[in-house]
């Protein structure tokens, strides 16, 4: 088998993508505020998009990026910041 320093590198960074990938989902899963959860998942569908640039499918990974990350990140951040929150109250 022939054992190149290219697939070693690309086999490298995979597994560093994938370490941090499922440390950040479950962070998401865990996570007792919701913008760090929210900021976890974007930073989770960024190494999604680079996975799929890894596999060569460049277009998925711009699509990816765009539509995901794009839209569906701000609408998750957006909806977290325009809900109304009393500060220093013990309203339940």
């Amino acid at each position: 088998m022939d054992a190149t320093i290219g697939t070693i590198i690309e086999l490298i960074v995979f597994a560093i993508l994938a370490l941090v990938s499922i440390v950040f989902s479950i962070f998401v899963v865990t996570a007792k505020d919701v913008v760090r959860a929210a900021l976890a998942l974007v930073v989770t569908m960024f190494i999604v998009a680079a996975f799929y640039i890894m596999l060569n499918a460049q277009f998925l990974g711009v699509a990816q990026v765009l539509v995901y990350i794009g839209a569906v990140g701000v609408l998750i951040l957006f909806a977290v910041m325009l809900t109304k929150k009393e500060f220093g109250t013990d309203a339940e």
